[in-house]
């Protein structure tokens, strides 16, 4: 437990100690022992069914390949469909899947990776943080360990927090509540609702589906929003995919709970993530999308880049590396969320703009495709928008044209742009 490691500027010769066994501190270690590092990696579950969708993109797949090749377990999911608060509804194919993991499975993968790499995975809890940098005491039931560097990778409820940093503010969570169903299905289904900054999803994996829904906290309770879920599903999702017919219900089903990072701006503006001895990786640092939800893609980013910062010596740079990298992307993410969820565009509300310019419009559909494979930015979004708005106009005009007068349309008329959504 106590072998050397290499020079860091650190005055005492211990492993590195990483909290939690996610993806992003499993990675950060596989990284590190691979380099030669001596890593502990600590997480009183270890590979564990996780609520969330488990969804990894295109661009996540590229960037770490051994995902990719993990094909067997993940369900490659190519079809989406949207609906919008007020019912209207378009599907499209993704042109690069989106692969939805089990986290159980997705968990175990890394850690066994983290294991072949020579990290020492343990089984343990760890109570107790005492010390100072280059001399850390862990404390588990079963013992005590020291450490010369600390990564914490222990999620939104990171109990090792108030150590080091202020406590996250309700303002900057999310609420999820939802279920494990068994079942299949070929779709990734996302259901937007009105006056909630949030939405629900359906994820199908391998042998169940993911079926959740995300709020604010502050906004709505937990139990509202497992209300508003469980509605939806025995009223629309079970019976539409021939599931109630076969008498399956949610008392069948696995109910989770869990909270979300989903930063303002002002607190991605002074994020803190690292300090003397000590880094924070994934939802921990709060490095979650705050309109998407998605964190496992910016878990992974993290943990290389703080592990790349260990590696070359100067564990502060770690902070530059996620500036110049990471950050860009999540504070605008943070900046337009609440015009994304409640903002007014061409006379109607964004998403239901959204939905019906994704129903009507090839362009719009392509452009959609690649923000879920990850490779279309926020930061680059509007000069597309721009440059595709003829066509997608365009487009949407023969969509309405084509259709009968008197089907039901959007929540108000008009083509006045009121607000573009994703100025900053």
């Amino acid at each position: 437990m106590l072998g050397k490691i290499h020079d860091l500027n650190m005055s005492a010769q211990f492993p590195i100690a990483i909290v939690g066994g996610g993806p992003a501190g499993a990675l950060a270690g596989a990284l590190l022992a691979a380099d030669g590092r001596e890593v502990l990696l600590f997480d009183e579950k270890l590979a564990w069914e996780k609520p969330c969708g488990g969804g990894l993109t295109h661009k996540a797949l590229q960037q770490y390949s051994f995902l990719a090749e993990a094909a067997s377990a993940s369900n490659p999911v190519e079809h989406c469909e949207l609906i919008s608060p007020l019912g209207q509804r378009a599907r499209f194919h993704m042109r690069y899947p989106v692969a939805i993991f089990s986290r159980l499975a997705l968990n175990g993968l890394l850690l066994e990776r983290a294991r072949r790499a020579g990290a020492d995975v343990c089984n343990e809890r760890v109570t107790r943080i005492a010390g100072t940098s280059g001399d850390w005491q862990l404390i588990t039931p079963q013992g005590e360990y020291r450490a010369s560097y600390l990564v914490l990778a222990t999620g939104a409820r990171n109990p090792f927090r108030a150590q080091f940093l202020s406590p996250i503010s309700p303002s900057d969570l999310m609420v999820t509540a939802g279920y494990f169903i068994p079942g299949r299905s070929s779709t990734m289904q996302i259901q937007f609702l009105k006056g909630i900054t949030g939405y629900m999803w359906v994820f199908p994996r391998t042998d169940h589906v993911s079926a959740g829904i995300a709020g604010k906290m502050g906004e709505i309770s937990t139990a509202k929003l497992r209300r508003i879920l469980e509605r939806w599903l025995e009223e629309r999702w079970l019976e539409e995919h021939g599931l109630k017919a076969n008498g399956l219900r949610l008392d069948g089903a696995r109910f989770y709970s869990h909270i979300l990072p989903s930063f303002r701006t002002q607190t991605f503006e002074t994020l803190e993530v690292c300090g003397e001895g000590w880094a924070m990786i994934g939802d921990s640092a709060g490095l979650v999308d705050p309109i998407t939800g998605e964190g496992l893609y910016y878990a992974l980013r993290s943990a290389e880049l703080c592990a790349g910062a260990l590696l070359a010596g100067r564990p502060d740079e770690y902070r530059d590396r996620l500036q110049e990298d990471v950050l860009p992307e999540l504070k605008l993410a943070a900046r337009v969320s609440q015009r994304f969820y409640r903002g007014q565009i061409f006379g109607d509300s964004v998403l239901e703009k959204m939905v019906s310019l994704t129903a009507q419009s090839t362009s719009f559909r392509d452009l959609m495709s690649d923000l879920f494979a990850g490779i279309q930015g926020y930061r680059d979004l509007r000069s597309r928008l721009y440059r595709i708005l003829p066509t997608v106009m365009a487009e949407g005009l023969a969509g309405t044209l084509r259709r009968p007068w008197h089907s039901a349309g959007s929540s108000g008329g008009g083509s006045e742009f009121v607000i573009d959504p994703l100025a900053e």
